[in-house]
């Protein structure tokens, strides 16, 4: 690595702040090395003077290839807590993954390890019982799996780490480099712990969104059917499949290849589009219907998978206008009608046969239909489909589905503008579902990337409102403290949600997940209706924010 990045390391390093622990007059530095096919290998460097630290962390930088991915930290803050403390507060976790600071078992960081190499390994397991979502986490330490890891990173036997009385846990700030730019990393509470602070965001949000389209790319088999999604902290494969994500992922991309320009990964999403339409639906008369096989109980045809694989369909026809696959997107909405019930409500699920199997499965189906008959109605200009379209939506507007904060909904209300420029209950429909959620929104330090996509979609919406005359609906509304939050959600969501080199370089396979996005709480699993959601969210704003 050259001598000037590495000076310039020291000058990102110095410019965080003082390095050394005032207490006990040591500097403390973590210098974690990645190639990006390797996880990367984490040495904490304990001298006596800044100067002394810098000379090991320039010999270890040294020798490596200028474009490593790079991290290097100080410990800024330190506090000796009784073990029994940690371990309560794991259990008492309501997230795995959720522990944010460093650990050492002894003062002398001998055993100490970053919050991410914890995080990156799952050294703190959740309990047999903990289901995500729905109770604590019950997380306990794992001391073998962290004994084992030590001593080969370290290269010395370590002691029993489960009869040690106190825990030291640290803070730490520092940077991150790609060999080309150099980042400084958040130390906030607020979830980005430990990720880059973006320099310049409309730039750097747009450069992973190119790597996104080609990490969900990448997953697309040679068949056309898709890796459903990785559990990267614990190295295991999904082998679930769902319909309602394959067709999402697919219109997903369509996005991505339209903002990018990536025309070369067309090929590759038309066998996925050909796929699902070969293996996930059946023909039944004139009408097509996406179906679901799923491992255990019986084939069931789901609203939201139906309207997934018109809006794919849909999609495929405006960003290539290749019309091939316009019959097929008829015919699948010839199968909405055995949905619909005399009063206008959809059954959620039915049988093979068309019986119905649940009247009811989520909230998010109706929103999904009405916004594909829109989509399907302004690409063909069909007087049933734009019947069938009206009839959904006065329906979600009768049952005052507005309150739900359903991102479907938000998307559905923006595109009926379009067709129904004059319709104001659908407007304010819209508005309702956002702005009666929004304080939780602005609060949540998940990524959750769908409040993102709703919030797209009503920043498009309020606009609307104002152009054609209807400011009225919007006295009621901070409508400038939405756009706030708006802008303030994209940015959290790329820094605690995607798996930027930082946080990519501590998991098994840094290269394969570079690109993609995850949920913490569950193993920082990253499936393809994750990225998918994030990708959509993130390109939306981009295109409509700048």
């Amino acid at each position: 690595m050259k001598k000037s990045l590495i000076k310039a390391f020291r000058e990102a390093v110095m410019a965080l702040g003082s390095e050394k622990d005032l207490a006990t007059g040591r500097v403390t530095l973590a210098l974690s090395i990645s190639d990006k096919r390797h996880r990367a290998t984490t040495h904490f460097i304990r001298a006596r003077s800044v100067e002394s630290a810098w000379t090991e962390v320039t010999t270890q930088l040294a020798p490596i290839p200028q474009q490593s991915w790079v991290r290097i930290e100080a410990v800024t803050g330190v506090q000796r807590r009784p073990m029994v403390d940690l371990q309560r507060d794991l259990k008492d976790m309501t997230r795995m993954n959720f522990w944010r600071r460093g650990i050492s078992f002894d003062p002398e960081f001998k055993t100490a390890l970053l919050e991410m190499e914890i995080n990156g390994h799952e050294f703190f397991h959740p309990g047999e019982q903990h289901v995500v979502g729905k109770n604590t986490s019950d997380s306990w330490i794992d001391f073998k799996m962290i004994a084992d890891y030590l001593t080969e990173r370290d290269g010395e036997a370590c002691s029993n780490l489960a009869d040690s009385r106190y825990i030291w846990s640290f803070s730490t700030a520092g940077i991150f480099s790609d060999g080309q730019q150099i980042w400084p990393l958040s130390t906030r509470e607020d979830g980005t712990t430990g990720v880059r602070q973006l320099q310049q965001p409309k730039r750097e949000i747009g450069d992973y969104l190119r790597v996104a389209e080609s990490y969900l790319v990448r997953q697309i088999k040679e068949d056309g059917k898709f890796v459903y999604g990785y559990f990267p902290a614990t190295q295991r494969v999904l082998t679930n499949y769902n319909s309602v994500r394959h067709f999402s992922s697919i219109y997903a991309l369509l996005e991505a290849i339209a903002y990018t320009g990536q025309a070369d990964d067309l090929e590759r999403v038309r066998l996925a589009l050909r796929w699902g339409i070969d293996e996930l639906t059946i023909l039944k008369g004139q009408a097509r219907f996406a179906i679901e096989r799923p491992k255990k109980g019986t084939p069931e045809i789901k609203l939201g998978a139906q309207a997934m694989l018109i809006l794919a369909l849909c999609k495929y026809q405006e960003v290539t206008k290749d019309d091939q696959f316009a019959d097929i997107a008829l015919q699948a909405f010839r199968g909405v009608v055995a949905f619909r019930q005399p009063t206008g409500k959809f059954n959620h699920v039915l049988n093979q046969d068309l019986s119905v199997k649940d009247s009811f499965r989520v909230i998010y189906y109706e929103g999904e239909i009405a916004f594909a008959l829109i989509r399907l109605f302004e690409l063909t200009n069909n007087d049933e489909i734009h019947q069938q379209a009206q009839q959904t939506l006065d329906f979600i507007v009768q049952n005052d589905f507005g309150k739900y904060h359903d991102h479907w909904i938000a998307y559905a209300a923006n595109e009926a503008t379009q067709v129904f420029p004059d319709n104001r209950d659908y407007m304010a429909m819209g508005l309702q579902n956002a702005f009666s959620n929004l304080a939780f929104i602005e609060k949540q330090v998940s990524p959750h990337p769908t409040r993102l996509e709703l919030l797209n979609a009503t920043v498009r919406l309020i606009d609307t409102v104002r152009r054609t005359a209807n400011d009225d609906l919007l006295e009621k509304y901070d409508v400038q403290h939405l756009r706030e939050v708006w802008q303030q959600r994209a940015e959290h969501e790329l820094a605690v949600g995607a798996f930027e080199p930082e946080v990519a370089m501590f998991f098994y396979r840094p290269d394969k997940f570079y690109g993609g996005f995850f949920t913490r709480n569950d193993h920082f699993r990253t499936r393809i209706d994750d990225c998918e959601h994030f990708l959509s969210g993130l390109i939306n704003y981009v295109n409509y924010h700048y």
